[in-house]
């Protein structure tokens, strides 16, 4: 193997690591989400003018549950997020589908 096919190896396996994961979601699915000390759930719901999310989220065992509901059509996304590093969860919709992702903070 060439030092070029080598470099394009571990440079490929590098932005494989770091590119951010996104699971798709189904109606009704819940998701676990975790914000670093807040947490919870998210699904979604398929209505006549979107698909209708609902996130449930919570500090620690004990904190009062909040919950956060959004409309999104195909194109938008709902960010959560809390000051923490690893605290920022993306929900957003993709046509018919919906993703539930971690974003790359470096390109926010």
């Amino acid at each position: 193997m060439s030092i070029r096919n080598t470099l394009f190896a571990a440079a490929f396996g590098i932005a494989s690591l770091t590119a951010a994961h996104a699971e798709g979601l189904r109606p009704i699915e819940a998701k676990s989400i975790n914000l670093g000390g807040i947490s919870g759930v998210a699904y979604y719901t398929v209505e006549r003018d979107g698909f209708r999310v609902v996130a449930t989220l919570a500090q620690g065992e004990t904190g009062t549950p909040f919950r956060v509901v959004s409309l999104l059509t195909p194109g938008q996304r709902l960010l959560l997020s809390t000051p923490q590093p690893a605290g920022v969860i993306e929900i957003s919709r993709e046509g018919d589908s919906v993703l539930v992702r971690k974003p790359n903070t470096a390109s926010n």
